[in-house]
């Protein structure tokens, strides 16, 4: 992986990261967690994985900002003395980022140390293009993808750019446009359980879109997304996996696609 050196020539220390793991993350897609350490390390980071509980945005989403609070005081703990946080998620990420300001706003004793949380929090591609520097990833990965822009990492955190630039530069990777790529895919958390039904008709929307630029992988930087549209594509017979971008970004894709059956007999 590659980064510009510094200015001066000097070997630079590492910077020790946080990295946030996610509650879907843990327990739905552990690989995912692995990714985002080997992407950082070869970035040349120390990578920490503390206990961690999650960052509250569901709580927060359905209104309990009682619950909410209890949470993310648990997170500014567990993160404090960090260089950085980094989280394979844009939702989390924004979650920390913006909302938590927001959320300690009228509490002097919280506030600041939840601005600097948040001051010190970022979505993983976007940290490593951003903030380190990153122009290159040293791996390979051979198809067509198209890349699906997640809701909260697009409008809170700016994320669009980094993921392309990083997968244009792969070798064997065709990036092929989805149409409306930043449209919400339908899972919106919460919303897709309140709403199941308006949910159901943007899903269907968005994996007709995908079905149309004809690549075999869809990609995409929220496992909550990515579980979304994995799972409509399969109930749609559709042959298209479905990866997080860390994924595909750090070589590391011998795990089944989202949603697809684990081959029994591999190990």
């Amino acid at each position: 992986m590659s980064a510009p050196a510094s200015a001066s020539g000097e070997r630079r220390m590492k910077p020790r990261i946080g990295l946030f793991v996610t509650c879907l993350v843990d327990l739905m897609r552990p690989s995912v967690g692995f990714a985002a350490v080997k992407l950082l390390e070869d970035a040349g980071c120390t990578v920490d994985v503390p206990v961690q509980t999650c960052c509250g945005q569901p709580a927060y989403n359905s209104g309990d900002r009682g619950t909410t609070r209890d949470l993310a005081e648990q997170v500014i703990e567990a993160f404090r003395g960090y260089d950085y946080v980094v989280a394979p998620s844009g939702s989390c990420a924004g979650m920390i980022k913006t909302h938590y300001p927001e959320l300690f706003a009228d509490d002097p004793n919280w506030l600041p140390r939840a601005n600097a949380l948040a001051a010190r929090t970022w979505e993983l591609t976007s940290f490593l293009v951003d903030v380190l520097g990153v122009t290159k990833v040293d791996s390979a990965f051979e198809g067509t993808v198209t890349y699906h822009d997640s809701c909260s990492g697009l409008r809170e955190l700016g994320v669009r750019a980094q993921p392309r630039r990083l997968l244009a530069s792969m070798e064997g990777v065709t990036l092929v446009e989805l149409n409306e790529s930043d449209v919400c895919c339908g899972f919106g958390g919460t919303f897709a359980v309140k709403y199941s039904d308006i949910s159901g008709a943007i899903v269907d929307a968005k994996t007709k879109h995908v079905s149309e630029t004809g690549a075999s992988t869809l990609l995409a930087g929220d496992l909550g997304c990515l579980m979304n549209m994995a799972g409509k594509l399969s109930r749609e017979g559709k042959p298209i996996e479905v990866r997080h971008v860390a994924e595909v970004l750090a070589g590391m894709t011998d795990d089944p696609p989202i949603a697809a059956a684990k081959d029994p007999r591999r190990p």
